[in-house]
């Protein structure tokens, strides 16, 4: 491969502190480098550095004769004067531009929803964003730059976008650099992996995956003060290696050299012993949705909502902005009433949310943190059994990255990762029994989302999770459900099966209904005659046979609350026969799917 780009002896500092001394790369054609490493390390400034935007204190960066360089940065630099096509294109004639291939699909996969003639300045934040990341992919580099390129993209967008890349790459001899706490983002496109720490760059081979194999190698060996990030990072490589969705049918790294260094990590998380005591603290109902709808001046945006959810649940929720989601949380948490249908509550339920604004730190805004956890309790019981602790509230905000020091800073001045942090320790402190997390891995690097799903699996509640990253939705949730066309239906095939769901809803047109009703009727049939008449009848059956293992499964977790708590074996065996059960409404939903697919 042919040398593109590289760096000697980099050096830079700030008036109080060394961010990188002498660190020396190089980038070849075909590199997808992802860069990752803690808030405040220098991932961004390493990677202005490398794209020429940033000058060092010392070294040099070199770059092949003709080399071309495009950059997406983490702010916003849009020219608000620009149309949507203006920003997209520039004054490209539209026969040029509309007969490549590359443009084409960059328009359809980032901006087709979009006005072209609208105003930039008319624009959300969201929408601003694939404003710049289409600009820049319209254009011919030979090295992009992306800095946090999935920030405000939804979960379709950044498929999308990860696949956009690889065929890019696949085609082009050109290299990739990219900034970002998405860990599937990172495992899906990178064939490498740059740690910035302790003022170096630390290389690894292949995606995030396979870094944290190497990483969990390297730790191994490290000193005892980095003990707690070791465990973590195997407790992460055990849950890539076990069942990480997707990928333990194509593994990226070594599997027995990952085996062995996992070989005495325990379970994820205790499911027995955390349903148990979400029981325990919430007894047998938690929240009933029955029939539910909810309608805003005649606009129906939630319909003939089915879901009762039970003790110890983990659930994401995926959909579309402005399919309902928040709608679906505010029933949930109370905040929303049902226009039809009946929402019951469990008498000990309490549910606490994580916004995604942090406006409600503004109480504390001219405290120090020392002075907003004073006044909580003493200490806090995580996990269950033999693994519980008690932690104070000072050792919590430890877990979750904050040193002494910063336990005098005012809140006002603490970074957004910092802020939101303080945020979730606060709602967790709490005590709820139902937590509700909107977005929470904004301004999060990969090490603190690690601590924070580390926390998470010792919490004994009931989980509901919204967030547009993957890769946390399905480490710290058991299952996941949809919004779609007003209605929530259960996704037994993961993110995956929310994907292809919405491509087919985009195929048929934006009919949502068709996509999301079992009962929606097919506009072109696939199948005629006899054939259909049987998938029909097969589909009905189906659907009879699930509702009654709904029905039973719903009867079997309410039960629970009636056996003996202490009782761990009996727990068990209902527990696993509800995961039989459970097992065999997945299987029927998978079959459904395709049996709607061809009747569609």
């Amino acid at each position: 491969m042919a040398h593109l780009l590289g760096a000697e002896a980099l050096h830079l500092e700030y008036p109080t502190r060394v961010v990188f001394d002498s660190v020396t790369l190089g980038i070849e054609e075909g590199d997808r480098i992802g860069i990752v490493g803690r808030n405040g390390d220098g991932k961004s400034s390493l990677l202005g550095m490398l794209a020429g935007r940033k000058e060092p204190d010392a070294g040099r960066v070199t770059v092949r004769g003709g080399t071309t360089i495009g950059v997406l940065d983490q702010a916003d630099t849009l020219d608000d004067a620009l149309t949507v096509g203006r920003a997209v294109v520039g004054d490209t004639p539209e026969h040029e531009w509309a007969g490549d291939a590359k443009v084409r699909d960059v328009i359809a996969g980032l901006v087709a929803d979009l006005d072209w003639d609208a105003s930039v300045a008319s624009l959300s934040g969201g929408q601003r964003r694939r404003v710049a990341l289409a600009r820049l992919l319209a254009g011919d580099w030979d090295v992009i730059a992306l800095d946090e390129p999935t920030n405000h993209l939804d979960v379709e967008a950044i498929t999308w976008l990860a696949g956009h890349l690889k065929t890019r790459w696949a085609k082009n001899a050109g290299a990739l650099l990219v900034v970002t706490h998405d860990r599937w983002f990172l495992d899906e496109i990178c064939t490498a992996t740059w740690e910035v720490h302790d003022r170096i760059v630390e290389p690894f081979e292949g995606g995030y995956a396979a870094y944290i194999l190497q990483r969990v190698e390297r730790d191994r060996m490290a000193a005892a003060s980095e003990a707690k990030r070791q465990n973590l990072a195997r407790k992460e490589l055990a849950w890539l290696r076990r069942g990480a969705p997707a990928r333990t049918s194509k593994p990226k790294f070594r599997i027995d050299a990952a085996n062995e260094l996992i070989a005495d990590v325990p379970p994820i998380r205790d499911s027995v012993s955390l349903q148990s005591l979400a029981v325990s603290r919430l007894g047998k109902d938690v929240v009933d949705l029955l029939d539910v709808g909810v309608s805003y001046d005649g606009r129906v945006v939630l319909r003939d909502v089915e879901w009762r959810i039970a003790p110890g649940e983990r659930t994401g929720i995926l959909g579309v902005n402005g399919a309902g989601k928040s709608t679906l949380l505010g029933l949930i948490a109370g905040s929303v009433e049902a226009t039809s249908g009946r929402v019951k509550r469990g008498k000990t339920v309490q549910v606490r949310t994580l916004t995604q604004r942090i406006d409600e730190l503004e109480q504390h805004w001219d405290e120090p943190v020392r002075t907003v956890i004073s006044g909580l309790r003493t200490s806090y019981t995580f996990g269950t059994g033999s693994k519980a602790q008690d932690l104070t509230p000072g050792q919590l905000l430890e877990r979750l990255g904050f040193s002494s020091a910063q336990l005098s800073t005012r809140v006002k001045e603490l970074s957004g990762g910092q802020q939101r942090r303080l945020q979730l320790l606060l709602v967790l402190l709490d005590q709820p029994n139902v937590l509700i997390l909107d977005e929470p891995t904004n301004d999060m690097d990969t090490d603190m989302l690690a601590a924070i799903e580390d926390l998470l699996d010792s919490w004994p509640g009931t989980l509901l999770v919204v967030s547009h990253d993957r890769y946390f939705l399905e480490r710290v949730t058991d299952q996941q459900y949809a919004v779609m066309g007003g209605h929530l239906r259960h996704l037994p095939g993961g993110i995956d099966e929310y994907l292809r769901l919405r491509t087919l809803e985009q195929r048929s047109g934006g009919a949502s209904d068709a996509a999301a009703s079992p009962a929606a009727p097919a506009k072109t049939p696939a199948l005629d005659g006899a054939a259909r008449r049987t998938a029909e009848k097969e589909l009905a059956a189906l659907e009879r046979r699930m509702q009654k293992l709904n029905e039973q499964i719903d009867r079997a977790k309410h039960a629970l609350a009636d056996h003996d708590q202490s009782d761990y074996a009996g727990l068990g065996e209902r527990m696993k026969t509800i995961q039989a059960q459970q097992d065999e409404v997945d299987g029927l939903e998978l079959r459904w799917f395709e049996l709607t697919e061809q009747l569609d």
